[in-house]
């Protein structure tokens, strides 16, 4: 039986089923292999011939005059078992079986399923799906998706695995938007006739390329070797569960016949396990970007910076809600921001910037606050709420200092018009430098974190990190 890594690693793809019909799915992927400058052989399939987008297209697999590591089929699942076999005589690695209309469609789907594990077991070839759009491995190009783009296949650290067809295109391709989002590789389970989500995980664990981990799961099918698969990992693991309540688990049936287990259970053990459960992709995307851009918590203690107490006071809810602790702040750091803040009930945590600032001006205010908390041992994290009307250029002092040193996790939230806040975001964003909307979004972010960094070290043997005095 060939490895994952072998299949993501191939140097020649076959697309079964390619119309030349320029504007259908099969003869778009042929495209798409050109335009993000996969360096292996590829071939078309169609048994009428001709070519499409200036690759010649053969009357079948055999007809191809080299080698087929891997086969994307773009045909109807009445001929996917008999062009399997055609692919194990051929001496095919791995296939991706992209149609729908299998198990999830009802007892002719389900049969014409179980035929092509049976094939799958017998030939020792791998298989993806079915109803996915498979790979994409961005060191050597490769992709079965016909949704990538050059930007979307840029090389980078996140590794991700989704049970669904169209969601791996879609979502990596919305990830590849954001400064800084860079995939390694992509798996499409699908209906996991074979490769599952403990097979793309302990591939993603092992992957030099792959920092952190994402995952969109409708079920879990061997539990024990899953969690077992998560404890093993050195890297975050970040997953959406669909399926939480009935009403989606019913739809879950039909999109890739998936059977809804005891949600509450299975959440028990995922985190126990050290899974990090994410409550959606707006979830995902947050917490992606504290992990890429910032240094593991040492502790549960945040510090908090704001123009607005009742930002303030939602936070500190927030924090609290979620097993954090509000920080005290040393007597050192407490004389230090009494320099810039007068009101010894504003220099405490929260740390009250208004009116203060207004003396001081905002620069000089928010560094010397910046150097106090950097300093301070008794903070873990920072929240800094602010405001975006005045533009980027008064936060340069204080992202320069961060880009030199960034010894504990910060955060900052800004408010103010969508073109202000785009403005700051941006500047902001691009020294590494995470924002978002909503000062409590930085809050669960920073919770999530400091989970991740207490299960590293129980897996690790180490027990559980111990929270500061």
């Amino acid at each position: 039986m060939w490895s994952v890594r072998e299949i993501l690693e191939s140097k020649s793809i076959a697309v079964i089923g390619a119309s030349r019909d320029p504007e259908k799915p099969g003869a778009q992927l042929l495209e798409a292999l050109k335009k993000v400058g996969y360096q292996g052989r590829v071939a078309g399939v169609n048994p009428q011939g001709g070519q499409v987008f200036k690759t010649h297209l053969y009357h079948s697999l055999e007809e191809i005059p080299f080698s087929v590591d891997l086969a994307v089929l773009h045909i109807p699942p009445r001929l996917v078992a008999e062009t399997l076999k055609e692919c194990g005589r051929k001496g095919v690695k791995g296939v991706v079986i992209s149609a729908e209309g299998f198990a999830e469609a009802g007892p002719e789907g389900a049969k014409y399923q179980e035929e092509i594990r049976d094939i799958l077991r017998l030939t020792g070839m791998r298989g993806f799906g079915p109803n996915t759009l498979g790979l994409v491995n961005t060191e050597n190009g490769l992709t079965t998706s016909y949704f990538a783009t050059p930007r979307m296949m840029k090389p980078g650290p996140i590794g991700f695995a989704a049970q669904s067809g169209i969601f791996i295109g879609a979502l990596l391709r919305y990830l590849s938007s954001f400064e800084g989002f860079n995939l390694s590789k992509g798996i499409g389970l699908g209906n996991k006739v074979d490769v599952d989500e403990s097979d793309a995980l302990s591939y993603l664990a092992d992957d030099e390329q792959t920092e952190i981990i994402g995952m969109y799961l409708e079920d879990v099918r061997n539990g024990r070797r899953f969690l077992e698969t998560v404890r093993k990992a050195k890297k975050p693991v970040l997953m959406i569960k669909g399926g939480r309540t009935k009403e989606g688990g019913r739809a879950m049936a039909s999109h890739t016949a998936s059977i809804a287990g005891e949600d509450a259970v299975l959440e028990g053990a995922m985190r126990q396990a050290g899974v990090l459960r994410m409550t959606g992709v707006e979830d995902l995307v947050r917490t992606l970007k504290g992990f890429l851009n910032m240094p593991l918590p040492r502790g549960d203690r945040l510090a908090f910076v704001t123009y607005s107490g009742a930002q303030a006071i939602m936070s500190i809810d927030a924090a609290v809600e979620r097993g954090l602790k509000v920080a005290r702040l040393e007597e050192t750091t407490l004389r230090k921001i009494s320099g810039v803040i007068a009101s010894p009930s504003k220099a405490r945590n929260p740390v009250d910037i208004f009116p203060d600032m207004l003396a001081h001006g905002f620069e000089k205010t928010s560094m010397e606050i910046l150097k106090a908390l950097l300093e301070d041992d008794g903070v873990d994290g920072i929240v800094w709420i602010s405001f975006a009307n005045m533009g980027p250029e008064i936060y340069r002092p204080m992202a320069d200092l961060l880009v030199q040193q960034r010894p504990k996790p910060i955060f900052f939230s800004l408010l103010g018009t969508k073109k202000d806040i785009e403005a700051c975001e941006d500047f902001l964003e691009r020294k590494r430098l995470p924002c978002f909307v909503f000062p409590e979004h930085a809050v669960q972010v920073f919770a999530h974190m400091w989970r991740y960094s207490k299960q590293r070290k129980r897996n690790s043997g180490g027990g559980d990190v111990p929270s500061p005095p």
